[in-house]
Formats: structure tokens, C-alpha cells, sequence
């Protein structure tokens, strides 16, 4: 990313920018403002002073009578020379020249900052920096941060109006429909007891666009969800939105990985040629997440059916898959087994099983393990086998049912493997034919769905989805039903979601039926856009990703706070505004609220 030449920047103030000079500009008599960021005297008469803007440091010679202090905004007027000889600093992009001769003008006086704006920031302590956080953002990398994020954006929009979309804005304030995350809602003060909500994605007001011919649409939509907060979500967030009529999964992941290309591009200057892709089964199968990390290895390998005939009963499980740390034997001790088996429970596991693989004296391989005298010669040299086991590694088995045998092992992977945000290069990979139904709740027997109501099943599994509607099928049998549903993922994190909508009444009243939603609940919830589908809706696609979380990947960052101006804090607070904050009783009273006393100790 570029910076904008100097002159396109000049003001009344100032000439140029002060990361800009270079030794072209020798001889030029200019004017830069910015902030003091180092003062450091030289004899009695003279002071560097090391002046700072959003674009870098220029040394600036100054008298050094002079009162100036830390983050003082100054003008200062001087011409541009070369440093002396053996003062170049190769570090600094202005380290060739320096501002001689100058003279000084104070814009603004500052108290000292409260923490330090350079590197030693990093271990200032999140609230202090976020109460603080006008002076925060001066630092070089949230400038940075702030600065790729609206490349991004550009980038995003070009590349959206190349293809044909237009950007239309949706309403913020809207009826409330939940869509898996609390609503953060608004009182209406001219209809007291009622309410709108902030929406948590533009989702029906696109399908809307679509009813309405837009054709193609897209926003860079404000997105609100209450729901609990870690290192990438927000309760506030800011996502690509597009939908696209007339269109299939295929047209949307093809619109899509131009708009994430073009502004990795902007970035890095490298553009996405081809994005990988794996069904929902399969990454589940192999990672253990439907979100993979594929920057690493560690699959998770299928053994089952190697413990067919086992007399283990640990291990007579629908499902046992193992991974393989490799080297891991000799860093790991005993203790950390015994903590990565606790934890293996409080993921869900029944129990972990750790096999060292060792080479006795005969020179053959060996698996040295609590549980190996209970497992025959033929079961360890399967597992061996299968794993790939080399002397020095560490092998994890899990027994249990598949999902929690994949989930439990996908998040070991990650706990041994992963490695930091910025290592490893940026692995895309879209994962597509995602379930219908993510489970059958036992109360009810009815399916629950594992998108929003409004996905389309796979045209191969309408008959299956139609048998059950009809009475004719196993409610279990719903689970096998695929969804034309499809996400991408970066360095295991989920970018965003899409799906293929249904737009056919019939194959809607069959979701809404199987799900036990009436047709009187339906009409309340979503009413507005099924009657407008009843005045012609097009096949739709569409698809939304977070761009707090692209940004923090293509500038390292392991928090979306960090490329965001004013986030909250994991807790929700707002250090700098005090928010949430409780409102008076005049404003109480005019949305006709009341407030419950707060709960007893």
C-alpha cells in the first residue's frame, strides 16, 4: 500500500507529509506538522527532534531553547539536507536527509502520554490503551492497521462494481427476528412498549433486493450481535454483503474469491488464483472442524477398523481416529499428558490415549503407552502404521462417537500444531455441502436447523427432505440431507457464510413443517418477505464475510480489536465512553420504560 505523494496532501499548514522526504527533496525549503515523538539534546544550543505523522518520522534540528515535550503538536519549517556522514539511518525510511535550519511553531501543548507509543505498547495493558485510545491510534501499527482496512474496503468496492453489483443500503433499525444471536434492540419512543432491533445481517432485506430486480447487490454492512465476545467477535461488526439473482453456488463463491483476492492484492500484493475446496464431511473428517487450519498438517487418521475384534473395551467405540505429533515425544512430559488428558474430558471426551513411539534395543519400533499391554501386536502395528509412526513421536487416540471423537481431536490438533497468525502463509479453502439439519432434538424429535431457515437442500436430497415432510421417513434420516451451503475459512478462521436461498413455497412449507414452525409463526416472524416471494422471487445466492477478521489476518493481528478504531473490551465495556451506561428517568419516561430492581444478593 502506497502513500499519497506529498503534495496531494499539503493544507494550509504544511508542505509535506514527514515520512515522505527523501534526498530528491535536498534543497527544498518545507513545512511538516505532527507530534514530538523524541526529543534528544546535543550540546546547549541544538535538539533533534523526531517529528511524527501517520506516515513516518522526519529528524528535525531545532533550536534548542525550545520548550518541547512528548507528543507537543508542532509546524516546523526547514530545508531539506543529508544527514552527515555516518548518521544515515537505514532503519528509518527518512534516514538519508534530516530538516535544517529550522524554525518551530507550537500548535498544541500535551501532558505526558499515558503509556508509550512505540513497541513497548505491546504490554500496556488492553483497557489503559483502549481508555486512551485517541492517543493509541497514533501508534505506528493501529495507523497501519487503520490505514489497510480502508485499502480493503476500496479494493472490496472495485472489485464488487466490476462484477456488477450494486451497493444499496439497508435499514438499521428493523423488526426483531432472531437469527441464532440475541438482538440488541432500541424502544420506540413514539410507539411506548414496542421495539426495534439492530440487525444482526442485511439477510432478509437482500433476498428482498432480489424480489425487487437489483439483480446483484452488495453493502458494507454495520451488523450487530449480542452474544459473548473473544478474540474475533464484536457486538458490533462490519461484513461484505452480497446476494446475486439467477445464480448458483458455483456464480457466488466465483464472485466472492475475486472481492477477497482483490483486496489481499491491496495488501500483499499477491492475488488469490484458485481457492481450494472440501466438503463439511471431509474437513470434519480430517481436521476436526468444520473451520480447518490447513497451514499445518496433523489429520486426524480413521482407525476403526483396527480395533474391530478388540477385547479393550475402551475401545470398542463407534469411532477411534488418531494424530501424530511428530518429534513430540521428548518435549512433552508426563505432566502435560496428564493436563492435555483433562482437558481432552472437559472437551467431551470419555478419555485420551498417549502412545510414545520408541525403538528398543532389537532396533524395531515400539509403542510405549499405559494402555498397550491391554492392545494385541496386530492393533499397535496398526496404529503404527496407519499414523505413520516414526521413533520420537507422540500419538493421540480417541474413542468415543465420530462427532465427538472429530471435535475433541480437531481441538488437540490446534492445541499442539497451530502455529501464530502471522506464520504459516494464508491458506483460503471454502467448505461447502454443510448438513441441512445439524441435530434432532430429543424432545421434540424434529430436526434443528444448522443455517437460517431459508437455506436450499442439495437437488439430489429434495426426495429425502419431501419423504420426511410427508410422514413417509425417519426423522434421523435428516441428518444425511446436504445443504447448498458454503463458507470460507483463513487460517482457521471462519471468514463468513453463504448459502443457495429456497425460493420454491413447496420446499419452503417442508423446512418450516419439519422444523415445527406454523404457518402463523412464520407469517410473524418472516411474513413480509414470503409475501413478497409470492410476487415473483428469482433463484438467489448469497454470501457475507467479516471484515474485522480478513484484516486482522492480512496484517497479523490475533484480534480483530486491533484493526478496529473503537472496539470494546472481551467484556463488552467501552473504556474510553463509559458505555453501557444507565439513562435518566426523563428519558426513561419517554419510552415508557421501567426498570426491575437488580436482583437480590
Amino acid at each position: 500500500m502506497s502513500t499519497p505523494s506529498a503534495p496531494e496532501q499539503a493544507t494550509a499548514l504544511r508542505t509535506h507529509l514527514c515520512g515522505v522526504l527523501r534526498p530528491e527533496h535536498v534543497g527544498q525549503t518545507v513545512t511538516v506538522c505532527g507530534w514530538a515523538a523524541r526529543r534528544r539534546e546535543h550540546g546547549e544550543h541544538l535538539a533533534f527532534i523526531d517529528l511524527r505523522d501517520h506516515s513516518g518520522l522526519l529528524q528535525c534540528v531545532v533550536d534548542g531553547a525550545h520548550d518541547i515535550r512528548s507528543e507537543y503538536v508542532l509546524a516546523i519549517t526547514g530545508t531539506v539536507r543529508p544527514r552527515p556522514e555516518g548518521t544515515v539511518n537505514e532503519a528509518l525510511a527518512t534516514g538519508e536527509v534530516e530538516l535544517g535550519e529550522c524554525s518551530v511553531e507550537v500548535l498544541s501543548v500535551a501532558e505526558p502520554p499515558p503509556f508509550p507509543l512505540d513497541d513497548r505498547a505491546a504490554d500496556v495493558d488492553e483497557t489503559v490503551r483502549l481508555r486512551h485510545r485517541y492517543v493509541d491510534l497514533r501508534r505506528d501499527d493501529m495507523q497501519r492497521n487503520l490505514r489497510t482496512r480502508a485499502a480493503v474496503n476500496r479494493a472490496i468496492r472495485a472489485a464488487m462494481d466490476d462484477q456488477g453489483f450494486v451497493e444499496v443500503e439497508t435499514p438499521m433499525l428493523i423488526a426483531s427476528t432472531p437469527e441464532g444471536a440475541r438482538d440488541f434492540v432500541v424502544p420506540s419512543r413514539q410507539k411506548p412498549g414496542n421495539f426495534y432491533a439492530l440487525p444482526q445481517s442485511p439477510q432478509l432485506f437482500k433476498q428482498l433486493c432480489m424480489v425487487g430486480g437489483v439483480d446483484r447487490y452488495y453493502q458494507i454492512a454495520r451488523c450487530f450481535r449480542d452474544e459473548d465476545l473473544r478474540a474475533d467477535r464484536q457486538f458490533e461488526f462490519t461484513q461484505l454483503d452480497a446476494e446475486m439473482s439467477f445464480a448458483s453456488q458455483e456464480d457466488v463463491l466465483v464472485a466472492i474469491t475475486a472481492a477477497v483476492s482483490a483486496a489481499t492484492a491491496a495488501v500483499t500484493g499477491d492475488e488469490v488464483t484458485d481457492v481450494p475446496r472440501i466438503t463439511w464431511r471431509d474437513a470434519m473428517d480430517r481436521y476436526g472442524s468444520d473451520k480447518p487450519d490447513v497451514r499445518f498438517g496433523m489429520e486426524l487418521v480413521e482407525l476403526t477398523d483396527v480395533f474391530a475384534a478388540t477385547g479393550f473395551n475402551a475401545f470398542k467405540a463407534s469411532c477411534i481416529k488418531g494424530i501424530r505429533l511428530e518429534g513430540g515425544s521428548e518435549s512433552t512430559s508426563r505432566s502435560r499428558l496428564d493436563d492435555l488428558t483433562d482437558t481432552a474430558k472437559r472437551w467431551g471426551a470419555k478419555g485420551l490415549v498417549w502412545m510414545r513411539v520408541e525403538r528398543g534395543e532389537d532396533g524395531a519400533l515400539s509403542l510405549n503407552s499405559p494402555i498397550a499391554k491391554f492392545l494385541s501386536e496386530a492393533e499397535l502395528a496398526g496404529i503404527a502404521e496407519r499414523l505413520g509412526a516414526a521413533e520420537g513421536d507422540l500419538l493421540f487416540l480417541v474413542a468415543d462417537d465420530w462427532a465427538t471423537t472429530c471435535h475433541v481431536l480437531g481441538l488437540l490438533r490446534l492445541e499442539l500444531g497451530r502455529p501464530p497468525v502471522d506464520e504459516g502463509g494464508r491458506r483460503l479453502l471454502w467448505v461447502v455441502d454443510f448438513p441441512l439439519f445439524e441435530s434432532i432434538d430429543p424432545a421434540t424429535g424434529r430436526p434443528v436447523s444448522a443455517h437460517h431457515p431459508f437455506t436450499m437442500p442439495h437437488a439430489e436430497d429434495l426426495g429425502l427432505l419431501a419423504e420426511v415432510a410427508s410422514g413417509d421417513g425417519d426423522a434421523e434420516s435428516l441428518l444425511a440431507v446436504r445443504s447448498q451451503a458454503y463458507d470460507l475459512v483463513l487460517n482457521g478462521w471462519e471468514l463468513g457464510s453463504g448459502s443457495v436461498r429456497i425460493h420454491r413455497p413447496d420446499v419452503q412449507q417442508q423446512v418450516f413443517g419439519l422444523l415445527g414452525i406454523s404457518e402463523a409463526e412464520a407469517q410473524h416472524k418472516f411474513g413480509f418477505l414470503l409475501d413478497a416471494f409470492r410476487f415473483g422471487a428469482p433463484p438467489h445466492a448469497g454470501f457475507a464475510f467479516g471484515i474485522d477478521r480478513l484484516v486482522a489476518l492480512l496484517v497479523g493481528e490475533e484480534n480483530i480489536r486491533e484493526v478496529i478504531a473503537f472496539p470494546k473490551t472481551q467484556s463488552g465495556a467501552d473504556p474510553l465512553t463509559k458505555a453501557p451506561t444507565a439513562i435518566d428517568a426523563v428519558q426513561l419516561d419517554e419510552l415508557g420504560l421501567r426498570l426491575l430492581p437488580p436482583p437480590a444478593d
